[in-house]
């Protein structure tokens, strides 16, 4: 793994001495000696992570810290105070400020590179599903993510030696929400089958091994995102670095502050929050790039991109293809006597009735408004006629629920049929058949199929 790493430090002797131990392992190196030239490079360099020196003249690295994760362009790139005050009330300060995590120089190789590769991981994977979203649903998302952190966050403690889960509870009292499991094994089916967003897990378990159970935790589809928080003893570096290369998320040292315990709680649940919603809005567009909004079935290009493969399917191998054009009879009477919403209402009941009545291989569709177009596979003309009466029938065939302010409504469609005929044929002209078809069954009375040959 390689990222660009700004080192922001007043002391000439400390910045060559990180870019020098940086530069061996391949990352890529840019430095600034005070606050406000940080402030610059990152403008200019846009690295994937900063290492921050806490004391320097003027502005001080938990300000810096503070600007950065307050702009919406910068605050999610991770920041890792360097400091050689090594007391809980500096690293508050700095959690409050926004920063990452610390090291305490001298600085520690292992924990340097260790901490660096987790945390550009993290910002890897929030740039990528960053990406996917349109520019509205980042500012969107910007705008709440302040919010992410207010309400109370449901925790799951794994220990079986008994004595942090009184001092954790009591640290998280009236902010969090804490589970406690004193069963490693029975911790892991809970943790799949609970929406908790932080594990603390005690490394030093009774007769059982902690990175055991965190390897167990991030290798479960159910797990493998939730954040995981340890508690390990200060000479304990080895499990500790072993345990954040494995994608722990955080440490904390004993003897435990509480004070630094729910920041660091606060900062890993936000985070997640913010991870997640990303997730899902990633989802959403992914549904809204193939899916009709309204009625879930696929929309219009979703169909073209797959009805163009099915054609040369049927070009190139010799296999049947039919399509159906469906349109709702007198649709602007529903909409115009009992509202738009009502309108809506039908349609979603349609789409449930066209998805109930089609083959499980079938390609229902709603290509705007009151149209629809269902895409029928290896489906000649002389099927395609029967799946679309059976159709025809499922929708005429009982009354739609409109919504409570309108009555029962019956509703009839009209449906056209055209099948592929040969290589020749294109997608663009078996549409055209099926229309054609479609307003020969409005003008011969709606309420029935024509198909194309007909």
């Amino acid at each position: 793994m390689t990222a660009r790493v700004l080192v922001v430090d007043d002391i000439l002797a400390n910045v060559r001495l990180l870019e020098a131990k940086l530069s061996a392992e391949y990352f890529e190196v840019v430095t600034a000696m005070n606050g406000v030239d940080a402030l610059e490079s990152l403008q200019r360099t846009q690295p994937d992570i900063i290492l921050l020196d806490v004391m320097m003249p003027g502005m001080d690295g938990i300000e810096v810290c503070r600007r950065i994760k307050s702009d919406p362009l910068s605050r999610h790139i991770p920041v890792v105070m360097v400091t050689a005050l090594d007391q809980p009330e500096d690293r508050i300060r700095g959690l409050e400020a926004g920063a990452d995590d610390f090291l305490t120089k001298p600085v520690n190789d292992i924990a340097l590179f260790c901490r660096v590769k987790s945390l550009v991981r993290l910002k890897m994977l929030t740039d990528e599903l960053r990406s996917r979203l349109p520019a509205g649903d980042i500012s969107l998302l910007q705008a709440e993510e302040s919010e992410l952190g207010d309400r109370h966050g449901n925790i799951l403690l794994i220990d079986n030696r008994g004595h942090l889960a009184d001092r954790i509870a009591s640290s998280l009292e009236g902010r969090h929400q804490m589970t406690w499991s004193q069963d490693p094994q029975q911790a892991v089916s809970e943790a799949a089958a609970t929406q908790f967003e932080l594990l603390i897990i005690n490394l030093d378990l009774q007769d059982f091994d902690g990175l055991r159970l965190c390897s167990q935790l991030r290798s479960l589809e159910r797990t493998r995102q939730i954040p995981i928080l340890i508690i390990v003893d200060p000479d304990d570096n080895d499990r500790m670095m072993r345990a954040l290369d494995m994608g722990v998320n955080d440490y904390l040292l004993r003897p435990i502050d509480k004070q630094e315990l729910l920041a660091r709680v606060n900062t890993q649940i936000k985070r997640w929050r913010y991870t997640e919603k990303l997730r899902n809005n990633v989802q959403q567009s992914l549904e809204l790039a193939v899916a009709d909004p309204l009625t879930g079935l696929y929309n219009r290009r979703y169909m073209e991109s797959q009805v163009g493969l099915m054609v040369d399917a049927a070009a190139n191998r010799g296999r049947a293809l039919s399509v159906l054009a469906l349109d709702v009879d007198f649709f602007k009477s529903v909409n115009d006597t009992h509202g738009h919403a009502a309108g809506d209402r039908v349609l979603i009941e349609l789409a449930e009735r066209l998805k109930q009545h089609t083959r499980s291989m079938d390609l229902p569709c709603r290509v705007g408004g009151e149209e629809f177009l269902v895409v029928l596979p290896d489906t000649d003309a002389s099927v395609a006629q029967q799946i679309a009466e059976r159709l025809r029938m499922a929708i005429c065939g009982a009354p739609f629920n409109a919504g409570p302010a309108a009555p029962l409504l019956p509703v009839t469609v009209s449906i056209g049929i055209a099948a592929f005929e040969d290589s020749s044929d294109t997608l663009a002209e078996m549409l055209r058949r099926a229309d054609e078809a479609l307003y020969r069954a409005k003008r011969e009375g709606r309420n029935r199929v024509i198909s194309e040959a007909a």
